[in-house]
C-alpha cells in the first residue's frame, strides 16, 4: 500500500472514529432525555390517578347527598 493510501485510510478512520464518538454523545442526550419523559409521563399518570379519585369520591359524596 502507498502512503498516500495509507494516508487516506488513515484519515477516513479517524473521521469513522468522531463520528461514532459524536454518535456516542448524542445517543447518551436521547437516552437522558427519554428518562426525563418517562419519569415526567409516569408522574403525569399518577397525577390523573388522584385527581380522578378525587371526582369519584366528590360523585359518590353527591349521590349520597341527594339521597338524603
Amino acid at each position: 500500500m502507498e502512503d498516500v493510501d495509507l494516508q487516506a485510510l488513515t484519515t477516513k478512520l479517524d473521521l469513522l472514529i468522531q463520528r461514532v464518538e459524536q454518535l456516542k454523545a448524542q445517543n447518551r442526550q436521547l437516552l437522558k432525555g427519554e428518562k426525563a419523559w418517562r419519569e415526567e409521563r409516569a408522574h403525569l399518570i399518577e397525577k390523573n390517578e388522584m385527581a380522578r379519585h378525587k371526582v369519584e369520591s366528590m360523585i359518590s359524596r353527591l349521590k349520597a347527598l341527594e339521597q338524603d
